[in-house]
């Protein structure tokens, strides 16, 4: 058996994509965030659902994924779609779980303490995931250090971004906290790509593997079902915003 290390080029235009798309995603969270926790001291779960997706879904998964598309290697790969969606499901369980935790009570340095770390396991779990559902003729070898390095930063961004959901109100500051946002989970997802080393073990290099997803079709996807999702999120927080001046107005 014939075992070659595989050299991977960058797409930095896909690279660029995926930190625009999570910076729509993180504003769209930030937008959201503060009607999680309403007036009276509820959870509003449909707004929680809302900005679990939009952190989760889009400002976190939607540049991971557009980010390991960005990774072009000279073989053929597909992506597991089992794996590709739990990954996705991960990522949103676990931002709706953190953000829920914090937003529950009256905030708190110990309640951050405990969510961050926790919600920073669960993006690092949710960019393994994505990386084990890579579909190739051979396997990955991991630089441990760097794993460890990129769980650390994920701890990081996941902690960063709980902090900035909740205390970020004004345009210019969700807009600055968003590009702030990208960045972190941009830092964890590269320096977990870093980590891997690709091993071709077949003579066909460029078949790709059965029943997976084909990387071609798949970053225009991605982004316009994540560019939807933070249109009508936006949209939805509008009317929220609209809502009591309307009913003022049909009151007079």
């Amino acid at each position: 058996m014939n075992y070659e290390v595989i050299t991977a080029q960058w797409d930095l235009g896909l690279v660029a994509l995926s930190f625009a798309v999570s910076t729509l995603g993180a504003f769209a969270a930030l937008s959201t965030a503060p009607s999680i926790r309403t007036r009276d001291g509820r959870l509003s779960w449909f707004n929680l659902f809302v900005t679990g997706v939009a952190l989760g879904g889009v400002g976190i998964w939607a540049l991971h994924f557009i980010g390991m598309l960005a990774y072009r290697l000279p073989i053929g790969v597909g992506y597991g779609l089992w794996e590709t969606a739990v990954s996705l499901l991960a990522a949103a369980v676990v931002s709706a779980a953190a953000l829920g935790y914090i937003a529950s009570a009256p905030f708190t340095w110990r309640r951050l303490a405990v969510a961050g770390p926790l919600a920073g396991l669960g993006v690092a779990l949710m960019h393994y995931l994505g990386m084990y559902g890579m579909r190739f003729g051979g396997y990955l070898e991991w630089d441990f250090a760097r794993v460890g390095a990129s769980i650390a930063v994920a701890v990081f961004a996941a902690t960063a971004a709980l902090w900035l959901a909740f205390h970020v109100r004004s345009l210019v500051s969700r807009l600055s906290a968003s590009v702030v946002m990208a960045g972190a989970v941009g830092a964890m997802h590269y320096t977990g790509m870093s980590a891997a080393t690709v091993v071709c073990t077949v003579a066909d290099r460029s078949a790709v593997p059965p029943g997976t997803l084909h990387p071609l079709e798949l970053p225009l996807t991605v982004t316009l079902v994540a560019l939807t999702a933070v249109a009508l999120i936006l949209f939805d927080r509008l009317m929220q915003r609209l809502a009591p001046a309307e009913a003022a107005r049909a009151a007079r």
